[in-house]
């Protein structure tokens, strides 16, 4: 019935498993028939698990009383989420909230363009990427983002501007005068789970800062404790100019945000949202936050992370028939897949036996579990996935 029903109404943009959840707890989810252990998260979106009663209780109490207003007047959880934000990151930075990754990487370009055009005598306005890049859906972002698939022509014409390169030595010699900015994540997520070196990203980070020119680190998969820390770039001891978030910020409810150090950048007029930071999505995302940094004060994050990845690399090790080498960082992990058809044959199977993982690049099998998960339920991820194969 409900296939019937998306296939009828919803436009076709998605390759869809026609299961119909009804009931998620914690890394379990639930159909009318079976359950599922879920090492995907919504893509890295529920952070904190599947019907987190201190989420629900924080939402059904904020949308009791007032769910949005409009960014006409001060909401309160939305300023006490953009405080946390920067004491959990350990950076002074000022916050703009918007609603997906995709915006948040919007206003991170605007505030680099606008930078370009105050600081220097000609304006600067070119952004560099890098190759295998995933910045977003929309027009500006997809030309941000490093993968000619994405720059089709059915939606050209796109903005100028943007250029990217295949590693990130080649940046050096990228940048012209009219370059502004540099924007990268710093685990490649869409490209196939691949963290940069940690001695690569510091040279860049120093040598853009001795020249003016800034780091735009996106994190809207890597941060939240994704890596083991608030941010990746905690984890790379480096301090962006510009940092995008969005994800499991959330976990589970839409939200997306940019912080930079340039706090004097933008000025009333210059960017705005809607939706973007209402009582509803910074109320959550305040629990969010909570939940995890007590999991990371407790040691129990950490404890997770080394269990998970302890599983996964027996796994890897077991099975180096098909797989050919482990990637990533904290809960953020990959297994390279010798090649595509084996991976698609897996993914597939992987879910027929209750167990839901997702592919990046090519050829690469993606885990994405809840930071909360149990260890109970990965090995019982783990035990279906040994069945799959």
């Amino acid at each position: 019935m409900i296939k019937d029903i998306d296939k009828q109404y919803v436009l076709n943009t998605y390759a869809r498993n026609y299961v119909n959840f009804v009931k998620g707890e914690n890394a379990t989810l639930y159909d009318n028939n079976r359950n599922f252990i879920d090492f995907t998260s919504g893509i890295g979106v529920v952070s904190v698990g599947h019907g987190n009663k201190q989420v629900a209780d924080a939402i059904c109490d904020q949308v009791s009383n007032i769910t949005h207003i409009s960014n006409l007047y001060a909401i309160e959880p939305q300023a006490l989420l953009a405080q946390k934000i920067a004491q959990l990151s350990g950076y002074d930075v000022a916050t703009f909230f918007a609603n997906s990754g995709a915006e948040a990487n919007e206003g991170a370009i605007k505030i680099a363009r606008k930078y370009g055009e105050l600081k220097f005598d000609n304006k600067k306005f070119k952004v560099i990427t890098l190759e295998h890049s995933f910045h977003g859906r929309t027009i500006t972002t997809v030309k941000a983002t490093g993968q000619k698939s994405m720059h089709k022509d059915d939606f050209a014409p796109y903005p100028d501007g943007f250029s990217f390169d295949q590693k990130i030595e080649d940046i050096y010699n990228s940048i012209d005068d009219q370059t502004v900015a540099v924007m990268i994540e710093l685990v490649q997520g869409e490209g196939g789970v691949q963290p940069f070196e940690k001695n690569q990203i510091q040279k860049l980070a120093k040598y853009l800062k001795d020249k003016g020119l800034l780091l735009i680190v996106d994190e809207v998969q890597t941060g939240a404790f994704r890596t083991g820390e608030f941010l990746a770039s905690n984890l790379y001891e480096i301090e962006p100019d510009i940092i995008t978030m969005a994800k499991g910020l959330g976990g589970g409810v839409p939200i997306g945000a940019v912080m930079t150090t340039h706090k004097d950048i933008l000025v009333p007029g210059d960017h705005g949202s809607t939706f973007g930071g209402n009582y509803l999505s910074t109320r959550a995302s305040l629990e969010v936050c909570n939940i995890l940094q007590e999991c990371k004060d407790s040691g129990l994050l950490d404890e997770t992370m080394i269990y998970f990845e302890t599983k996964l690399k027996e796994f890897y090790e077991n099975h180096q028939d098909i797989f050919t080498d482990m990637v990533g960082l904290g809960m953020m992990r990959g297994l390279r897949v010798k090649d595509a058809d084996t991976l698609t044959q897996f993914i597939s199977k992987a879910f027929d036996n209750g167990v839901l993982v997702l592919k990046a690049g090519r050829n690469t099998l993606r885990f994405l579990p809840p930071l909360t998960i149990t260890k109970y339920e990965v090995n019982e991820g783990f035990e279906r996935l040994e069945k799959a194969l």
